[in-house]
């Protein structure tokens, strides 16, 4: 009997474990790394299955393919496709449960376009597109101030830019699941504008033919040039920047005509030439007595041809400037008692005060002619009237005891008489005398044959 009730009892038991059997059910998740599906991809699994202990994953296309683990950590897709993910979860009880997701891996999106100018830069300018990208399959394209101003195709083809300056073209592909932009800019050149400057060569600003200018261009978005030049030589040039001699007097028109192929404009000048009278007006002019000339207030040496008054500080610091004095006054005081131009190569014995000038020049001077008693003479009406170098070339220079003698104020104006180291004869006319004590300075005009 007992053993019956036992055998009973046995049954029972293995009867209700087998009811309570713990079930399994497989369930998971995963991320992609930065939500790029775009491969390589790297996408982390996790386990979210219930009741499981043995678990079997398998990833189509994914290194690893398979794994045992219950969290597998990074598995790693390196080819297009949509691949199964497969999780099988099973316990000591022989529950068995199995999940299957796809994921689906893209191709690698490279954004990026390159842009062909068709002809030049200048308004109108026309550009074409190339795309570039990869792993899209839609493309939206926008082009400020292009015509037409956006555009859908993979490839635009022309686009044309009229307004000048820098225009953005931007370009947003996508492949369903992400997108990506990219920015680059276009610059169309300013309109066409015509406009040149003159430069006259410094020993001929006084128009008196012949005379030699220098052109500068100054002409936007223009790639080529035509000038006319009434009454030079040459007569026409398609340089940029050309150098003209005019040997024609009167008013004269310079043209130049610019284009850059889309458009042409042209702009006149006009310049007025003057008969040559080989002579040069210099006026009111100042040069110091010896204390103005040492304490730099006011040069007492001049130079003819760069038209420039030099003081002792300047001779100091650059003795080269030397070789270009032409004339010196020495002034002894502020009373004006005793004053005489003085020849650049004499000033160490004729003026004590001014030190050796390097490789002076060499002129005659006529500071008195009321005691040169020579054949040289030039009053001041005659210096006011002269229109030519006629009464310099007559002139005969020559330096006598009587003529190199220092002159006082008591007349104003006075003429001294000159003739430089290579022949060119001139006329000083003292015009005022003023005092500012050892600042003191003579306002002096001169007129000085060219050649």
């Amino acid at each position: 009997m007992k053993k019956i009730i036992f055998i009973i009892t046995m049954l029972c038991l293995l009867n209700c474990a087998k009811e309570e059997a713990v079930p399994v059910f497989a369930d998971f998740e995963f991320e992609v790394f930065n939500d790029d599906f775009s491969i390589p991809v790297q996408v982390v699994f996790f386990n979210r299955t219930q009741g499981g202990e043995d678990y079997e994953w398998s990833f189509e296309g994914g290194v690893p393919s398979r794994s045992v683990d219950r969290n597998p950590g990074v598995v790693q897709y390196n080819e297009k496709g949509v691949y199964s993910i497969e999780l099988t979860a099973s316990n000591q009880d022989g529950s068995i449960d199995t999940k299957v997701l796809e994921i689906q891996i893209d191709d690698p999106v490279i954004i990026d376009f390159e842009i062909t100018n068709l002809v030049d830069t200048f308004s109108p300018a026309s550009f074409t597109f190339q795309n570039k990208s990869t792993g899209a399959d839609s493309y939206s394209w926008t082009f400020e101030g292009g015509t037409p101003a956006s555009s859908s195709e993979q490839d635009p083809g022309e686009v044309v830019f009229t307004e000048p300056g820098e225009h953005t073209v931007r370009l947003e592909i996508g492949n369903g699941r992400e997108t990506f932009d990219l920015e680059k800019t276009i610059t169309v050149d300013p309109f066409l504008v015509t406009a040149f400057e003159s430069e006259i060569a410094f020993v001929d600003d006084d128009f008196q033919i012949p005379v030699r200018i220098q052109f500068q261009n100054n002409s936007i978005s223009a790639t080529s040039y035509e000038w006319s030049f009434e009454g030079g030589a040459p007569r026409v040039s398609t340089a940029q920047n050309p150098e003209i001699v005019f040997t024609e007097t009167g008013v004269k028109t310079v043209t130049l005509t610019a284009s850059n192929g889309k458009d042409s404009k042209t702009v006149t000048k006009q310049f007025e030439f003057f008969t040559n009278t080989n002579l040069r007006e210099l006026n009111d002019i100042r040069l110091g007595i010896n204390t103005a000339h040492s304490s730099n207030a006011v040069g007492s040496f001049y130079s003819i041809d760069e038209r420039r008054v030099y003081n002792k500080g300047e001779i100091t610091t650059q003795p080269e400037l030397g070789q270009n004095v032409d004339l010196v006054f020495f002034g002894l005081d502020n009373t004006f008692d005793r004053n005489r131009f003085v020849s650049p190569d004499r000033i160490s014995t004729d003026a004590v005060v001014f030190e050796s000038l390097q490789n002076p020049k060499t002129t005659k001077f006529i500071n008195s002619q009321e005691l040169c008693n020579c054949t040289a003479s030039l009053t001041s009406s005659q210096f006011d009237t002269m229109q030519n170098d006629t009464l310099l070339r007559n002139l005969t220079i020559e330096e006598t005891p009587g003529g190199l003698q220092a002159f006082d104020n008591m007349m104003v104006p006075r003429i001294v008489l000159f003739e430089m180291s290579d022949g060119r004869k001139g006329a000083i006319k003292i015009k005022d005398f003023i005092d500012e004590g050892q600042n003191s300075y003579i306002i002096v005009d001169i007129k000085v044959q060219k050649e």
